[in-house]
């Protein structure tokens, strides 16, 4: 029996015409994939104020601006005659920024979807109001044991007085610390303290308010609870005792700025986790994204859904998860372990008291968070990786994290590629920085880098030649982290291409250096819409239920090899929506019964892009369990009702673009917050925007259809001007099949303004397969995706 989720009014008869439809093939030449820099030159100098960054483009789409590496903006494109080239604009502030900037733009192919950059430029600002204080801590220097009284030197510099300079020590109050002639002074009693190893942190802010902060120094006074000396203070080749300041070694530096390369080779003790020493077993493990963490973290009714969904072992007969790799970055203007410290704390205790091991989650330091492997942000990753060691350190064993996850993913760089083996050394130089950091720290944490699973195989990563040595990079990483997560994301386990055979290289050289656990194999559960391949990288098309199958057959491959420390999923988000397959028989994890709806969402704001899209951002809605999405609806008109007519989408994070919109229109929205078992909240008091005008005409999809037959599901589109309906035909149109199938494909409208295109073959007895347009494009158009048939069916079969 075949069954379609949604019939239009036309029904048979337009589904006769369209199947009669040709779709007309992209033409073979494209655009050459290109992104120019045109209103200003490398090294220009600019006053601070409004820069108005512009230039063109051609092959690509979706154009993000990069700056300095902590800000990540989408440009505006200007492309009216639909060839996928045209010229881009950003209004850049530069009145918070001094000094060099650092510019950058990034996009997508429109064939491969992959990334595609423009050259770097670097303008200068002189803007001495916005300057950031440089701080240093001069002494105590690192694997120095201190006793007594020890002088903390602190050297604060900028373009503006410093009126303020403060110091921590172990995450404790900020300590005011008084000017002396050297610097900065502050007389630190090291037998108050019990812990062998402490963090000190320093911050100047000058008379502007603006702040900065030191790298950390980890002070060691080898003093336990117990009044001996720890085994890592007992490697260290000199006292410190009294009252009088150790000015006498200088710190290497990071970026040209302050920082120490940890203790001096000879000295160096091993990681906690060394040769023949065994990790924690992993098994299983789950990615917890900030979109997901902070609730997690802030909410602490979400965290018993955690708990259920982790333990359950029933519902896909599947194994309990045990380690929660918890994301702690920056998420909506907020630091996690500086600005909610309290609450971690009490979350990482209730995980021990459940059984799970935590680690930190973490990536570069840096917005795009892989620029962090580049040497010139060494600085933005060690300070991010410091703060959970800093954590550690101010908090009860209890309450510390197990180790941490570091998901820097360097490969994404163009010049990865194209300046091999530059951005690999500067990635590995990085990982051996934050292991010093570590061993500096005295902490027991173990460091683990999620790697792609080509790192032993690929030509990008083949004969690497650092620190003396030449092998794959993939081995490098595993010479000097602690453990490994192969980012192995295929959705079968066997064959050439399968899950097993691209750990097998890992699991080797692991026990060839006599590391136990330490190669996690991480799979992919994400609804990949537009990267790579979405047919072969996730199980999300397949469902939990073959999923779990063919991780068995890793499991029956591994589970008897010492380095195999089991398997890890990306992500708890996508997993809680995780069906057991697709169509009539599927079902989802249930997590435990509740009737009550979430609280209300607060504070919503919107905000224009352009003609035809609009940002909304709201704060996060409590629940007496978990919210698992926010719906957003909208209306022209204040006074409008939420309901299936006025919803535009949900969001799984505190933030929706809404695109699709009429120029020169006002839009008013409500949102409500929905929890994981399916209770929506109230609505939001409405935030209102009013989209840009345009002379740019809108374009719908009048009419979609999908049919499965023996196997393949063809889906049919009919593109029309809005306010004429008349058809457009040579719109370019890419998009994707959805639920069961995954394959991307690109064409172009028909005279009659169709298009047509089939799935790749999916034989089953029973299930459903979807169709989600990306983009489409024609001249003097732009798609008005908010005015198209919602909801794009599906179609379902069954026997």
């Amino acid at each position: 029996m075949l069954k379609s989720s949604r019939f239009r009014k036309c029904g048979l008869l337009f589904l006769t015409a369209i199947l009669l439809a040709v779709c007309i093939p992209l033409p073979s030449a494209k655009a050459a994939a290109l992104i120019t820099i045109d209103s200003h030159q490398d090294g220009q100098t600019i006053q601070p104020g409004k820069a108005e960054l512009s230039g063109t483009y051609s092959g690509v789409y979706d154009l993000e601006l990069i700056v300095n590496g902590n800000m990540v903006e989408d440009v505006h494109m200007d492309d009216p005659d639909g060839d996928d080239s045209g010229t881009w604009s950003y209004s850049l502030d530069t009145t918070q920024l001094d000094g060099a900037i650092e510019i950058v733009l990034k996009s997508k192919d429109v064939v491969t979807r992959y990334g595609v950059w423009s050259p770097w430029i670097y303008l200068n600002v002189d803007n001495p109001p916005a300057n950031i204080p440089q701080v240093q801590i001069v002494s105590p220097a690192e694997n120095t044991r201190l006793r007594n009284k020890v002088d903390v030197q602190i050297s604060a510099v900028g373009k503006n007085p410093i009126s303020r300079v403060e110091l921590r020590i172990d995450g404790g109050g900020w300590i005011p610390v008084l000017p002396a002639k050297k610097g900065y002074l502050y007389t630190w009693d090291t037998r108050q303290s019990t812990q062998p190893v402490h963090s000190l942190e320093a911050r100047a802010t000058d008379t502007h308010g603006n702040t900065g902060y030191s790298l950390s120094v980890y002070a060691q006074t080898g003093i336990t609870a117990s009044g001996s000396i720890s085994a890592a203070s007992a490697a260290v080749t000199s006292d410190v005792y009294g009252d009088e300041p150790n000015f006498g070694q200088d710190r290497a530096t990071v970026m040209d700025s302050v920082y120490l390369e940890s203790v001096p080779p000879e000295t160096v003790t091993e990681h906690v986790y060394g040769p023949g020493q065994p990790l924690p077993d992993q098994d299983r493990a789950i990615w917890i994204w900030e979109n997901a963490s902070y609730p997690l973290v802030l909410n602490p009714n979400a965290r018993y859904s955690l708990a259920a969904m982790a333990k359950d072992t029933a519902t896909f007969d599947q194994r309990p998860i045990k380690t929660l790799y918890l994301a702690v970055g920056q998420f909506q203007g907020a630091m996690m372990l500086e600005d909610y410290r309290n609450e971690v704390q009490r979350f990482i205790t209730w995980a021990h008291e459940e059984g799970f091991d935590v680690q930190a989650l973490i990536a570069g330091g840096t917005k795009p968070p892989y620029f962090g492997a580049y040497s010139r942000y060494h600085a933005q990753a060690v300070k991010e990786f410091e703060q959970v060691l800093n954590y550690n350190l101010a908090s009860e064993a209890s309450a510390r994290f197990d180790g941490i996850n570091l998901d820097t993913e360097p490969y994404i760089l163009p010049d990865f590629k194209t300046a091999k083996p530059s951005v690999q050394i500067q990635y590995l130089d990085m990982l051996k920085l934050l292991m010093s950091r570590k061993d500096a720290s005295g902490l027991s944490l173990s460091v683990g880098a999620a790697i792609p699973r080509w790192y032993d195989s690929s030509a990008d990563a083949s004969n690497i030649t650092w620190n003396g040595e030449t092998k794959w990079l993939s081995e490098h990483i595993q010479d000097t982290a602690d453990y490994i997560s192969i980012m192995n994301y295929r959705d079968q386990a066997e064959g050439s291409a399968g899950i097993i055979a691209h750990a097998v290289n890992e699991l080797a050289y692991a026990s060839k250096i006599g590391k136990p656990k330490s190669v996690v194999i991480g799979v992919e559960t994400k609804d990949i819409a537009d990267g790579g391949d979405p047919e072969t990288i996730s199980f999300h098309e397949e469902g939990r239920l073959y999923m779990e199958q063919e991780l068995n057959k890793v499991y029956a491959a591994f589970e008897s090899d010492p380095a195999f420390g089991g398997i890890a999923i990306h992500h708890y988000t996508s997993l809680v929506d995780f069906p057991s397959e697709w169509g009539p028989n599927g079902f989802k994890w249930q997590p435990p019964a509740d009737n009550e709806p979430p609280g209300q969402v607060g504070r919503v704001s919107a905000a224009a892009f352009d003609y035809q899209r609009i940002d909304i951002h709201y704060d996060m809605a409590m629940d007496n369990s978990a919210v698992n999405e926010y719906r957003i609806y909208r209306g022209t008109d204040a006074a409008f009702e939420i309901g299936p007519d006025t919803y535009a989408g949900s969001s799984k994070t505190l933030s929706f673009e809404d695109t699709g919109l009429l120029p020169g229109t006002t839009y008013h929205y409500k949102i409500t917050a929905v929890d994981i078992s399916g209770n929506e909240g109230s609505p939001s008091a409405a935030a209102v925007a009013t989209t840009a005008p345009s002379a740019m005409k809108p374009m719908i999809i009048d009419h979609m259809a999908i049919l499965y037959n023996e196997g393949v599901a063809t889906v049919t589109i009919q593109v029309v001007d809005m306010e004429t309906k008349q058809p457009i035909p040579a719109a370019k149109i890419s998009g994707r099949f959805t639920h069961m199938a995954g394959k991307y494909v690109l064409g172009v409208t028909n005279t009659d303004g169709m298009f047509t295109s089939r799935s790749e073959l999916i034989s089953l007895p029973s299930g459903e397969i979807g169709f989600l347009p990306r983009r489409i494009i024609a001249d003097s158009y732009y798609w008005a995706s908010a005015y198209d048939q919602h909801p794009y069916p599906t179609v379902i079969w069954e026997p």
